[in-house]
């Protein structure tokens, strides 16, 4: 979280109760303005830009629900909490739909305050992460939606094709795939089109906590549940409520945890630790694993029933050494990405580095593409990457995996790949003179600019 001094405005018509809140606040380290009437604090929203509004809502002139009506437009980073001695549940639904982060009863506690600042401030933050990752959505020309997610590949296509289908429903979705294909990314892509994609999207590394401590994570605690807990804290689930929580590594979970998430996904309620009742909730679950979850079934390490509640949608990610043609694309797309983090003007990797790209077997998948063109743009000097500064091992890894490639039998397929090699291997010969590369390939040069372009051979 900031650790900049959080700015608040404390509009009510009794002078004592904005003399002691503004003294409480301060004291918690606070930024604090106060107005007396509505129409004070009106003009005080209008020329200065608060994290949170503490504002009455009986007041003279403008009550409360009209000052909200009237701020609409320009509370979407603010939290506005609202305070009445006369509040009904009507009141604060009202509150609530208009924009209202929460609605606190008169008489109340210091520390009540403190609280709800704080889960605001918890919320705020998690929204201003979306925010910025919508940002990072536009900066890179839209390129999470599904139609062009940096891949061209007809697996990948087919996945697209299926996440576009599915987005807008409440289906729970199992990613699977090696470590590093971006199931992480494909979470995202699914809330970015989704109709929740408005509430948040809160991701949680299941083998990255410790067991004792995922549990409260997840799903919350009441005071006094254990020793250290000397407040109520929501759990993620609570938090993601009418949103989507990202389970990574799902596989991980302890079987302990896989009994209380099943109960979430068959009844959509939560009990937080030392609760007596259950809470309702509405959230969609995205679960991604590197594992076979069916192994770890037949082997004891996971419930079967959690499985198949998971299983609703699956989405198995392929490896990148069965979509090489996305190389070029993924190429470009990080050299896009450094060139502004490095303030370079490096272009593209050569037709020989692609060759040294298109031969290795990629145990790391998309992750160490990215690592290897990060560290090839600092080591160059040139504006194209070369085999020099693309280090790699040899091909002969991905030499034995194209024996397995070709086992099928489409004639089509093993001559698209062995067209991609060769006119790689003329370019790469020929230092990158399309003319004599023709020439080579007893092809017109026409024809090898179409296929260049069909193979995305830059």
């Amino acid at each position: 979280m900031s650790t900049k001094a959080k700015t608040i405005l404390v509009i009510d018509d009794e002078k004592n109760m904005c003399h002691m809140l503004q003294k409480i606040l301060q004291n918690s380290g606070y930024n604090v303005d106060t107005s007396f009437d509505s129409a004070e604090g009106l003009i005080k929203i209008n020329d200065f830009k608060y994290d949170f509004i503490l504002c009455d809502l009986k007041m003279p002139g403008i009550d409360g629900i009209g000052v909200l009506k009237k701020i609409q437009n320009k509370i979407k980073e603010t939290a506005v909490i609202m305070m009445s001695a006369y509040g009904t549940i009507d009141t604060a639904i009202e509150a609530i739909k208009l924009g209202a982060f929460d609605f606190i009863s008169k008489p109340f506690k210091p520390d009540e305050v403190l609280i709800v600042l704080e889960k605001a401030l918890e919320k705020m933050e998690l929204k201003k992460e979306n925010t910025q990752l919508k940002k990072q959505i536009n900066d890179i020309e839209n390129r999470y939606k599904f139609k062009n997610i940096v891949a061209k590949s007809k697996e990948m296509q087919s996945i697209f094709k299926l996440l576009n289908k599915i987005s807008d429903y409440n289906t729970t979705v199992l990613i699977t795939g090696e470590s590093g294909t971006g199931k992480e990314l494909i979470a995202k892509a699914i809330y970015f089109n989704s109709n929740r994609n408005e509430q948040l999207l809160i991701p949680v590394n299941c083998g990255g906590i410790p067991e004792n401590l995922l549990e409260s994570e997840l799903f919350g605690y009441k005071k006094g549940a254990f020793t250290g807990a000397d407040k109520d804290k929501r759990g993620l689930f609570e938090e993601a409520d009418k949103g989507i929580l990202f389970l990574d590594e799902i596989g991980e979970m302890p079987l302990t945890l896989q009994v209380k998430l099943l109960r979430v996904l068959q009844e959509n309620e939560i009990r937080p630790l030392g609760a007596s009742k259950t809470k309702k909730i509405d959230v969609r679950i995205i679960a991604a694993t590197s594992k076979d979850l069916q192994e770890e079934v037949n082997k004891g390490r996971f419930r079967e029933d959690l499985f198949y509640r998971l299983n609703v949608m699956p989405v198995k990610l392929p490896a990148l050494k069965n979509r090489t043609e996305d190389i070029p694309l993924l190429c470009e797309f990080f050299i896009n990405r450094y060139n502004k983090k490095f303030n370079k003007d490096v272009q593209k990797v050569s037709s020989s580095g692609l060759t040294k790209l298109f031969d290795y077997n990629w145990p790391g998948n998309i992750r160490e593409l990215e690592n290897i063109i990060e560290r090839a743009m600092i080591l160059t000097e040139e504006r194209v990457l070369e085999p020099d500064v693309l280090n790699i091992e040899s091909g002969s890894k991905r030499e034995e995996t194209r024996k397995a490639d070709y086992s099928g039998f489409s004639l089509k397929e093993a001559k698209i790949g062995l067209e991609k090699r060769m006119i790689t291997r003329a370019l790469e010969k020929t230092n990158g003179n399309r003319t004599q590369s023709s020439k080579l390939l007893e092809i017109s040069h026409p024809s090898l600019l179409t296929k260049m372009k069909q193979y995305n051979i830059l």
